[in-house]
C-alpha cells in the first residue's frame, strides 16, 4: 500500500462519518424548499410615489426588506427566503406556512403608528360635509362592523419610531391589549403632552385607522401607554410583532401571491426521488456491465459523493428545492463522467502493454487535466448563478457547486485510493476494467 493512502483512508472515513452525523436525522437536518414542502410565494412592490423626494427609493426598499425579515422571524417561520428583486421588489418564500392569510397580513401591513389629538372644538358634522379645518383630518374607528368618524389633528405628536418595546397583556376582564413602552426621550415628551392636554382625547392610530381614543385623565409619567380594542389573542400578537419590528418606510403592494399546497410538494418530492433513483440505478448498472470491478469502484465513489452532498447541505443549512434535486441528478452523471475518462485512459495504457499499477498511475495523471478543465468551467457557471440568481436558480446552483467539488474529490481521490488498496502489496497481472 502506498504510504499516503493510509492517511487518505482515515481522512475519507472521517469525512464520511462527519457527513452521516450532519444529516442524522435526515428529516430534521435537510430543509425542504417551498416547491417541496408547500407554502407561500409572495412578490411585493414598493409604492415609491408616497416616498418623500429627499429619500432614496433603494434605501427605503432595503429598510423595508429588513423590517419584513424581522416580522417573519418573530412569526416563527422556519427557513424563510427573503430577497430583493430589482430596485422596487421584494420576494418572500415561506415554506411550510400553516396560515397564509395571517402571514400575508403580517408582511404587507405598513404598521404606521401615530398619536394625534382629537379636535374637541371642531364640528364633525360640518367636517363630514366637506368643511374640514386646514389643520385637521377625518379618520375612522371601526366598532362592531360600523365606522365612527373622528376629527383629529394632522400633526402627529408621537409615532411608532418612539416605541422601545411592545407586548401583549391581559386586562381585568380577560381581554388582550397591547402595552407600549416609550424610549426615554419620548417618555418625557409623552408625559409633557398628557400633562398639557388633560381632559382631551388622544387618538392612537395605526395605518390611518383609530384603534382607541381615550380621554387623558391626568399626566402620565413613566413612558407607558396602551392600545385597547376588540382584539383576539392572535390579532394582539400580530400587532405586537409589527410594532416591535417597526413601520415600513413606504407602502408595499402585493403583486403576486402563490400558495403551494403540501400535496403538490409531496408529489414533487416523489417524482424527483423516482427520477433520481432511476438515473442512479441506470448509471450503477451501466458501470458494472461496462467496466466490471472498476465500475463497482466508481459506484462506491458515487454513493460517497451523494453522502457528501447531503452532508454539506445540512452543514450549510441550505434549503433543498426541486431544481436542487435536478442538480443532484446532474451531478450523478458528471461524477461518473470523470470516472469514465479515467477508466478509458487506463484501458489505453493497458492496451499499450503497461503493467496494471503503471497503467493506473498513468491513467489518472493523463485524465486529471481534462477532468479539472470540464468541472472548473461548470463550477464557474454555477457560482455565477449562485451570485446573481434568486429562488429556484440559487437552489440549483448551490447543489451543483457542492456536487462538483464532491465529485472531483470522489472521482480523483477516493477511487484512486481504492485502486491502490487493490494493487498494492501483491502482483496483479490483469485489471477488471
Amino acid at each position: 500500500m502506498y504510504q499516503y493512502s493510509k492517511w487518505l483512508i482515515l481522512f475519507i472515513i472521517g469525512l464520511a462519518a462527519l457527513a452521516i452525523w450532519a444529516i442524522y436525522p435526515l428529516e430534521e437536518k435537510i430543509h425542504l424548499g417551498l416547491d417541496l414542502k408547500g407554502g407561500m410565494h409572495v412578490i411585493l412592490e414598493a409604492d415609491t410615489s408616497k416616498l418623500p423626494p429627499e429619500e432614496s427609493p433603494r434605501d427605503a426598499v432595503d429598510l423595508g426588506l429588513e423590517i419584513i425579515r424581522n416580522r417573519i422571524d418573530q412569526f416563527g417561520v422556519r427557513e424563510p427566503s427573503i430577497a430583493r428583486q430589482g430596485d422596487k421588489r421584494i420576494v418572500v418564500d415561506l415554506p411550510g406556512i400553516e396560515d397564509p392569510q395571517r402571514a400575508l397580513e403580517l408582511i404587507g401591513k405598513t404598521a404606521l403608528l401615530e398619536f394625534k389629538l382629537v379636535d374637541e372644538k371642531g364640528d364633525i358634522d360640518k367636517a363630514l360635509q366637506g368643511n374640514i379645518p386646514p389643520e385637521d383630518e377625518i379618520l375612522y374607528k371601526y366598532e362592531n362592523s360600523k365606522k365612527k368618524p373622528y376629527l383629529v389633528k394632522k400633526k402627529a405628536l408621537l409615532s411608532g419610531s418612539d416605541i422601545e418595546d411592545a407586548g401583549v397583556e391581559i386586562g381585568q376582564w380577560g381581554e388582550p391589549y397591547i402595552g407600549l413602552d416609550f424610549k426615554p426621550e419620548a417618555a418625557e415628551k409623552f408625559a409633557e403632552i398628557t400633562g398639557q392636554h388633560v381632559g382631551e382625547r388622544l387618538a392612537i392610530i395605526l395605518d390611518n385607522v383609530i384603534q382607541s381614543a381615550p380621554v387623558i385623565r391626568t399626566r402620565i409619567p413613566g413612558g407607558k401607554a396602551q392600545i385597547t380594542g376588540t382584539f383576539t389573542m392572535e390579532e394582539a400578537n400580530e400587532l405586537k410583532i409589527v410594532l416591535k419590528s417597526g413601520a415600513l418606510p413606504i407602502p408595499f403592494d402585493i403583486i403576486q401571491n402563490t400558495i403551494v399546497g403540501p400535496s403538490l410538494g409531496k408529489d414533487s418530492i416523489q417524482k424527483g426521488l423516482w427520477s433520481g433513483f432511476i438515473g442512479f440505478f441506470a448509471v450503477v448498472l451501466f458501470m458494472i456491465f461496462y467496466y466490471k470491478k472498476a465500475g463497482l469502484i466508481a459506484d462506491a465513489a458515487l454513493l460517497l459523493n451523494l453522502l457528501f452532498i447531503l452532508g454539506a447541505l445540512a452543514g450549510l443549512k441550505a434549503t433543498l428545492t426541486l431544481p436542487g434535486i435536478a442538480g443532484i441528478i446532474l451531478i450523478i452523471g458528471m461524477s461518473i463522467d470523470a470516472n469514465v475518462i479515467i477508466f478509458e485512459r487506463i484501458r489505453e495504457e493497458l492496451r499499450e502493454g503497461r503493467a496494471p499499477r503503471s497503467a493506473v498511475d498513468a491513467g489518472y495523471n493523463k485524465a486529471l487535466r481534462t477532468i479539472l478543465d470540464a468541472n472548473i468551467t461548470t463550477l464557474i457557471v454555477a457560482l455565477i448563478l449562485l451570485q446573481f440568481g434568486s429562488g429556484p436558480i440559487r437552489g440549483f446552483a448551490t447543489t451543483l457547486s457542492i456536487g462538483i467539488l464532491a465529485s472531483l474529490f470522489t472521482a480523483i481521490v477516493v477511487t484512486r485510493v481504492i485502486f491502490n488498496l487493490l494493487i498494492a502489496g501483491k502482483p496483479i497481472k490483469k485489471l477488471s476494467i
